[in-house]
């Protein structure tokens, strides 16, 4: 069967599609796609991962089927909580400004 291995820097990307025996785990299918190779930082045994943006617990039991892609994520750079909350505050403090200003 065919799957898909697929991992994301903020200036470069990789899609591997790899033929796979029934049965393949998601852990599987990354190490045979060789992506480790292209991308060292890839801990395969720690790296988390998921199936078309949904995390798996334990790649090493997760069974894949035919089309689906396995994403290898990377730490984020960034809480998205605090990102949202300075940019809510960065708005705030602008509108204000310009309210006190008029």
């Amino acid at each position: 069967m065919i799957v898909e291995v697929a991992f994301a820097l903020p200036t470069e990307q990789k899609i591997i599609s790899l033929n796979v025996p029934d049965e393949c785990t998601a852990y599987d299918a990354v190490i045979k796609s060789g992506i480790v190779e292209i991308f060292p930082e890839i801990d395969p045994e720690t790296a988390p991962m998921g199936i078309f943006s949904k995390a798996i617990k334990n790649p090493k039991e997760t069974v894949l089927r035919e089309g689906q892609r396995v994403e290898i994520y990377r730490p984020l750079i960034a809480d998205p909580k605090e990102v949202r909350a300075k940019r809510a505050a960065k708005m705030k403090a602008k509108k204000e400004a310009e309210a006190a200003a008029r």
